[in-house]
């Protein structure tokens, strides 16, 4: 487990590859400033040597851009998988000072807010997957209340009743541990972040 943490954020990361494979076939790659924090998240197509080299070719291109909006991050991170096998992909920003965050995503990985009053946002990801060829991305943007809780993961993750679980644990790490513990399944990669923003 990673856990990442500014004056604004904290968040925890797991990762596990599929049962025999050495290669995980999901990368993600996050960080923050005082102004902002960028995530991606990347699922390459199958699992092993391929899956992840298309998604590391995402994750570089995102690192090498973190000050580029979500828009222009998920055009770079389309062109970076011509000829190679493709990826899910989905990157969100959030913006401290306006208390809002960006997201786009295309393909099977799920991103959930839940706000301090029950509440759930879910932005719809686009079908597909990133493979180079020329796309359309819906890039949407959404306030959010402080201490809120985001979940991001790939199709890996086992969820069981996930939103009961984040309401009814009141400690980041605790949740963090809990989602772990979930995570039974091991015939798929599997990732997931999840985090408080403060």
């Amino acid at each position: 487990m990673i856990h990442f943490q500014n004056d604004c954020l904290e968040a925890y990361a797991f990762q596990r590859a599929k049962e025999g494979q050495a290669f995980c076939g999901d990368s993600f790659y996050m960080t923050a400033n005082t102004d902002y924090f960028l995530c991606v998240l990347a699922d390459g197509l199958g699992s092993g040597e391929y899956a992840y080299e298309s998604s590391q070719a995402v994750t570089s291109v995102v690192q090498s851009n973190v000050e580029e909006d979500v828009q222009t991050l998920m055009n770079f991170s389309n062109k970076v998988l011509l000829n190679k096998r493709g990826a899910a992909t989905a990157i969100f920003k959030v913006d401290f000072r306006e208390r809002t965050f960006e997201y786009s995503c295309v393909g099977y990985i799920r991103f959930y807010v839940y706000t301090p009053s029950g509440k759930m946002v879910y932005p719809m990801p686009v079908s597909g997957y990133l493979s180079g060829r020329p796309q359309k991305f819906r890039t949407q943007k959404f306030p959010y209340d402080p201490q809120s809780t985001f979940l991001l993961h790939s199709d890996g993750f086992v969820n069981e009743d996930t939103k009961s679980i984040i309401q009814n644990h009141p400690s980041l790490p605790n949740l963090a541990e809990r989602l772990k513990f979930n995570q039974i399944n091991e015939s798929d990669d599997v990732t997931f972040i999840v985090g408080n923003l403060l």
